[in-house]
């Protein structure tokens, strides 16, 4: 197999310090590098679609909530992994856009509700098909065996850093 940047790495720390095993260095270094190199090919497809990373992460969140489309800030910022001061943030831009709407609650006015637009659900629906085409082209290296076995895996590591289902998800 060929040698990837890590393994350079790897190979220079095994020279300086030929007493310390490196190896997590090996699984960390690659998820890193993994997960900028995906995290590029996920904006250059956005942004052809007209919009950022997080745009997309806040409407693809309310599509995914099912009808009628609407969360409040809190249960975004739970989904987002985004602070809510960053939500605040994104939902004012998207309102500004004219994706999404903000409203008090009917049923308790001292909560907010955010909500796809007409525009912003046609919009998600539309960029959606591509951007599980764009993912399926970024992982083609891996069969279909490998893709399985790599999504247990990573699925135990975020369960031991104790990234877990939050309440009420199901």
């Amino acid at each position: 197999m060929t040698a990837d940047a890590v393994d350079g790495f790897l190979a220079q720390w095994a020279k300086q310090r030929p007493d310390l095993d490196v190896s997590p260095m090996g699984v960390i270094g690659r998820l890193s590098r993994a997960s900028r190199l995906l995290g590029r090919g996920l904006k250059d497809h956005f942004a052809a679609e007209g919009l950022e990373s997080w745009e997309f992460d806040v409407l693809a969140t309310l599509l995914r909530s099912g009808p009628p489309h609407t969360l409040s800030p809190k249960d975004l910022v739970a989904a987002t992994m985004a602070g809510s001061a960053a939500m605040t943030n994104r939902v004012d831009r998207l309102v500004a856009r004219n994706l999404v709407t903000r409203e008090v609650d009917p049923g308790n006015r001292r909560r907010l509700l955010v909500s796809l637009t007409p525009e912003g659900l046609a919009l998600v629906n539309h960029v959606v098909e591509g951007h599980v085409a764009n993912e399926r082209r970024l992982l083609e290296g891996l069969d279909p065996s490998e893709r399985e076995e790599m999504e247990r895996l990573l699925r135990k590591l975020l369960l031991t850093l104790g990234d877990t289902l939050p309440p009420n998800r199901p």
